[in-house]
This record gives structure tokens, C-alpha cells and sequence, in this order.
């Protein structure tokens, strides 16, 4: 008798979420040994649900393929969930890593995204439609995507802002005879 490889019926299907993978960027390593330089690829790609959750991914493989599937595991496994606040961040955050610094500002509904370059696709596949940024030192990609999602994760939900502090309550003075 062989065995099914088959799940039984009743066991659920695994859902796959579906993530909008962006490859932003590719670069050629060399190893040199004895007989030359040895050539493989590494890549960054950074996946995100446009509903708050985003991952970075970073890996090298033999050929551009095979480092863009390792990047893109590396990413589902990293992924976080961010806190919104109407489309944008829940206040102003900053975010360093390395010689990259990256500072993002909330934005007023209908300004779009004003941010360049590897903070843009971040804040795209996260889903923030309106926001600000300006990255300082640093021009790394990858170094810039870590600080990105450094200064993301960094947010206080809007449910835990204090919005008024209470007062003690006030005892009556007593009145002065002269």
C-alpha cells in the first residue's frame, strides 16, 4: 500500500496572502580566489499588503533569480504590522541605521507622497498614501530601507496618545477674615 502525500479533506487550506513584491535593487558581489573572481548577486526586496504590514528582504544567491526568491522568503519572514492613522503615520518618527538617517512627517489628506527612492516603495507597499520624508547621511539602499522601517515601527498607535492630561482636583480655598 503507498501513502497519499495528500492532506486528509477536513484539513484546511493554507491561505497565501497576497503581497505586492517591488525588487528595488540588484548588485554583482565578487569573491576573488585563486583562479579569479568568483560572481554572485544580492538582492533587496521589500514586500508589503498596502494594509500595514511590511518586510525587507536581503540575500545573495548564485544568479539574479535565486537572490530574488531568497530576498522575497527573507521578507515574509520579517514582516511587521504598522499602526495607521487615516492613511498616514500616527506622528512624526525618525530612523537611523547605520550612516542612514531618514526622518518621515504625517501628511495632510491629498498630498500624496513626497519621498524618493527606496522610502517611497516602503511607504507604498505598507499602504501610507500621505507623508513626508527626508533622508540625512547615508545613501545605501539597503541601509535606507532598514532605517525606513526602523523609524516605522517606532510609531505609538493613535490608541495609546494621551490627549488631555487629568488635573487633581482642586480643594476649595479657605476664605481670608481681616
Amino acid at each position: 500500500m503507498a501513502m497519499s502525500t495528500r492532506p486528509p479533506r477536513n484539513y484546511p487550506e493554507s491561505e497565501d496572502k497576497t503581497f505586492d513584491e517591488r525588487v528595488v535593487y540588484v548588485n554583482r558581489v565578487a569573491r576573488v580566489v585563486k583562479g579569479g573572481r568568483r560572481f554572485r548577486f544580492q538582492a533587496l526586496v521589500i514586500i508589503g499588503d498596502h494594509k500595514g504590514q511590511v518586510g525587507i528582504g536581503v540575500s545573495k544567491g548564485a544568479d539574479v533569480a535565486a537572490a530574488v526568491t531568497k530576498a522575497t522568503g527573507v521578507a515574509k519572514k520579517t514582516l511587521v504590522r504598522l499602526s495607521l492613522h487615516r492613511n498616514t503615520l500616527t506622528h512624526e518618527v525618525e530612523g537611523k541605521v547605520g550612516g542612514a538617517r531618514i526622518l518621515i512627517l504625517p501628511a495632510a489628506p491629498g498630498t500624496g507622497l513626497i519621498a524618493g527612492g527606496v522610502v517611497r516603495t516602503v511607504l507604498e507597499v505598507a499602504g501610507i498614501e500621505n507623508a513626508l520624508s527626508k533622508s540625512i547621511g547615508s545613501t545605501n539602499r539597503i541601509n535606507t530601507a532598514y532605517a525606513t522601517l526602523a523609524a516605522l515601527q517606532s510609531m505609538v498607535p493613535s490608541s495609546k496618545w494621551i490627549t488631555r492630561i487629568p488635573r487633581p482636583e482642586a480643594k476649595p480655598k479657605a476664605k481670608v477674615v481681616k
